[in-house]
């Protein structure tokens, strides 16, 4: 069963790899420990049974306890799975609006994409000189499609 420990937010990853190390160290059943980025205060700890979560749980710094109720696989992977929006589908030459920083309520033109480190380069469009600027998409919106005219 999966059992939450409820934690110190911002000490997850620390506890986590506590926790590791006290289960090898007592050979507890402890399975997997899985640290939910979208999730803060919490951990999912994999366990044999009840006694062995308890266990692993007591005198471990930045735990506050564990939830009474232990959860399916099911419901853990609807709470960790990270939806996407999927209406910001920005695409090579789409012009974009600034939503914050120096630039914010410009637009500029999107001439390159960086999915791995979800950045933007763009040029904007009231500049004498379009000097190519990289932004992350987040502080970005679509504004027009590059298809589209005004």
């Amino acid at each position: 069963m999966i059992y939450i420990f409820r934690v110190t937010t911002g000490q997850e990853k620390i506890v986590s790899q506590m926790l590791e190390k006290k289960s090898k160290a007592q050979k507890l059943a402890i399975y997997s420990i899985l640290v939910p980025e979208n999730v803060k205060g919490y951990l999912f700890v994999e366990a044999a049974t009840e006694n062995d979560a308890v266990h692993l749980a007591q005198k471990t710094r930045h735990v506050k306890g564990i939830l009474k109720q232990a959860i399916e696989l099911a419901e853990v992977e609807k709470m960790v799975t990270a939806e996407k929006p999927a209406a910001l589908t920005i695409e090579l030459s789409d012009i974009v609006e600034i939503k914050s920083g120096a630039f914010k309520g410009d637009k500029a033109k999107v001439i390159k994409i960086d999915e791995n480190k979800d950045e933007l380069t763009v040029e904007f469009m009231d500049m004498a000189v379009p000097i190519p600027t990289t932004i992350k998409r987040k502080i970005t919106k679509l504004f027009r499609k590059a298809g589209d005219e005004e």
